[in-house]
């Protein structure tokens, strides 16, 4: 996660529609399809399998525009194409070049040219309206000899992401593809000032009119110090800033689904941290699009060399994902879009 202070594998290369359940009136359900069988794919195992590549040495912290965070994007290229989830078809492959003049013209420092990574599941009945599931995979790179794993900031949604997609994937192919879109991004450049995030809404491969919404995932492998003895928690921020629909479907799918506790310390407007304004989503949100951004806080490795993958708590990690998966397959397959009936809060407030 980028820090407040703005300025500041290789290794063998290369989730029903919930039949809803349904929060009355929103969702459908031709034929009931229990989402919690696509839900329970996202596994502490396969997690752990990703996040050990992505957030080895081998990688080199992933800073953005490096080899080493090119490396990362290849490996998640191969586990979409593995899993027969393709990039959307007005893009440059699973590609969007962001370059490095875009990169430096904030604060100039001197990155190299980097890429978002982008997958797409086409929806069965309005492929025209897209969500966005989105995490950053650059970290801070190497500081003096020593690697910036980042295996939590943002390993973490890094992974999650292939595992939820890889569970919508599952169940397009036996029959319960989601209604809407689904668009998987990856992010550069979070760290040195949200760049990736920033870029694609300045550059959509789809109209920013029809993104319905954007669930961010950025830090959820491990817990605070307020959680220190139960780490059954999510934070859930901005879920309310924008659209009543979202957060009750935040709400609605937790009940049902993974009875987390949902902690909202930091969605109040005045705390200090200001972590709404500090991930991906925020760029999405500042366009009027409904977005959450889920978080598990930040602990005593954030941005040091020590956030490794021997820290992540798995079961954590995978119940997050499972939380962020059934908050997309509710978008996704609502009879309506989100209505958006609230104003974007001013950042400077």
């Amino acid at each position: 996660m980028k820090k407040l202070f703005f300025s500041a594998w290789i290794f063998g290369l290369l989730v029903a529609c919930g039949g809803s359940s349904s929060a009355p009136g929103k969702t459908t359900a031709a034929t009931p399809v229990n989402r919690s069988q696509y839900m329970k794919t996202i596994t502490e195992a396969e997690l752990k399998t990703h996040l050990t590549i992505v957030a080895s040495d081998a990688m080199e912290g992933r800073e953005t525009g490096s080899e080493g965070q090119k490396k990362a994007g290849l490996y998640l290229i191969e586990q979409y194409r593995k899993n027969g989830i393709p990039a959307p078809k007005n893009s440059n492959g699973y590609y969007q070049p962001v370059p490095a003049a875009y990169l430096n013209a904030k604060y100039n420092e001197n990155l190299g040219d980097s890429e978002n990574i982008l997958a797409f599941i086409e929806g069965s009945e309005k492929p025209e309206e897209i969500v966005v599931l989105s995490a950053h995979y650059d970290h801070v790179g190497v500081k003096n000899g020593e690697v910036y794993n980042g295996a939590d900031d943002d390993g973490s949604g890094t992974v999650a992401l292939l595992e939820i997609a890889q569970a919508f994937q599952k169940a397009k192919k036996e029959g319960h593809g989601p209604k809407r879109s689904i668009l998987f991004l990856h992010v550069t450049g979070e760290e040195h000032g949200l760049h990736g995030s920033r870029y694609y809404t300045e550059n959509p491969l789809f109209p920013l009119k029809n993104t319905v919404a954007d669930v961010n995932i950025d830090m959820i492998g491990r817990r605070d110090a307020a959680h220190a003895n139960n780490g059954q928690y999510i934070y859930v921020i901005g879920s309310d800033y924008l659209s009543s629909d979202l957060h009750a479907v935040c709400e609605e799918v937790n009940t049902q689904y993974t009875k987390l506790q949902l902690d909202y310390k930091y969605n109040d407007r005045k705390d200090p941290n200001r972590f709404y304004y500090r991930s991906d989503h925020y760029n999405f949100a500042k366009n009027n699009i409904p977005s959450v951004f889920l978080f598990s806080g930040v602990h005593e490795d954030y941005h040091k060399p020590t956030d490794d993958v021997e820290k992540i708590e798995f079961d954590l990690l995978a119940k997050r994902a499972q939380y962020a998966f059934v908050i997309v397959w509710e978008i996704a397959n609502r009879t309506e879009r989100l209505k958006v009936d609230k104003t974007e809060p001013d950042p400077k407030k």
